[in-house]
This record gives C-alpha cells, sequence and structure tokens, in this order.
C-alpha cells in the first residue's frame, strides 16, 4: 500500500518569487492604540481650541450684505448682487477650514512616531469640532460687530450681518485632513509609515 502524497498546502521545495519565508509572514506592523491614546487625546484638544482664531478670522473677513429699508416698519428690500454675499460667506467659511484641515493633516503626519489611525481620526473629529464650534461663535461675533445701534430710517442703507446657512460646510474640514493625510502616507509608502524611523 503506497503512502500518501499528503495534504495539498505541504510547502513546495522550489523556491519563487511568490513564495515567503515563515519567519516573516507574521512581522506585518499592528496598529497601535493603547501608546497613541494620550497623543490623540492632546491632538483633539488643540485642534478644538482653534474655533476661537478660526471664528474671528471668518467674522472679520465675510462681507456683510446690504439692504435698503423700504418701509415704515422696517421691511428690508434686496439691492442688486449683494444677495451673493451669502454665498460668499459660505465660500469663505469653506475655504477657511479646508486650509485648517489641510495644515492640521501635515503637522499632524509630522508626528512620526504616532503616525496611524488613532492620530489621524483623533484630527479629523478635531477639526470637525472645531469648525462646528466656529461656525456658532463666528456667528454670535458677527452679529456683534455689525450691530445697529440706532433704528434705520426709511430709505437707508443698513448692512445685515454675515450668517452661515448651511451645515455641509463643516465636511470640508475633515476633507482637507483625510485629503493631506492620505497623501502623505500614500508618498510614504512603508507598512509603518516610517513610525520605526523616529
Amino acid at each position: 500500500m503506497s503512502e500518501s502524497s499528503g495534504p495539498a498546502h505541504r510547502p513546495s521545495a522550489v523556491a519563487g518569487p511568490w513564495s515567503v519565508p515563515v519567519l516573516f509572514r507574521d512581522r506585518r506592523p499592528r496598529v497601535v492604540v493603547k501608546a497613541d491614546l494620550l497623543p490623540a487625546i492632546g491632538v483633539f484638544g488643540v485642534l478644538t481650541v482653534l474655533c476661537f482664531p478660526l471664528a474671528l478670522a471668518w467674522a472679520l473677513l465675510a462681507p456683510p450684505e446690504r439692504v435698503r429699508i423700504v418701509d415704515a416698519d422696517g421691511t428690508q428690500g434686496a439691492l442688486e448682487l449683494e444677495s451673493w454675499h451669502r454665498f460668499d460667506d459660505l465660500a469663505i467659511f469653506g475655504f477657511l477650514t479646508l486650509g485648517l484641515g489641510i495644515v492640521a493633516g501635515v503637522v499632524v503626519w509630522l508626528l512620526r512616531e504616532r503616525r496611524g489611525p488613532v492620530v489621524f481620526l483623533a484630527a479629523v473629529l478635531g477639526v470637525t469640532l472645531a469648525a462646528a464650534l466656529a461656525k456658532l461663535i463666528g456667528v454670535g461675533w458677527a452679529n456683534a460687530f455689525h450691530a445697529i445701534a440706532t433704528p434705520p430710517t426709511l430709505g437707508s442703507v443698513i448692512e445685515l450681518a454675515p450668517r452661515l446657512e448651511s451645515w455641509w460646510v463643516l465636511l470640508t474640514g475633515p476633507l482637507g485632513v483625510s485629503i493631506a493625510y492620505s497623501l502623505l502616507a500614500t508618498w510614504n509608502g512603508r507598512d509603518d509609515l516610517g513610525r520605526r524611523l523616529g
């Protein structure tokens, strides 16, 4: 009775480009969570605090919308092309948060020993929260900057404070972080993103 030829998964005696030594199969870098947790909280906190300069920059840069008082009861009439500033306010906020996201993605990438999904996720959440708080704070500051001290008279032109009429603009910040971090990780090309070189 002849011996069985053995299981089909028996390693081949012929070496080829497809063969991987057994010693190196389990050496893939693993996601580090515990060591990166404290730095990730720090990144999240620092980015959240940036909501204040972001809100101030928007409140100062966003143009107000001018309207004319057309009735004695304070009814407002639109002036030509002034309604476009409503989009300008949204676009300026979007570009500011996009820029913040790109800068945050690059700076977080430079933390070589903490590269990975934990710190990246903290950056995304931090920029998102910073943008949400800046939206609320910035509108309040813009209202204060453009407050009307005296009741307007009939025919006078007043400036309405800038406003943000869509929450979708908050996606630009996380988009900036994702684009910057993903491009740098792709360019790096290392399995561990270069953490061991730090």
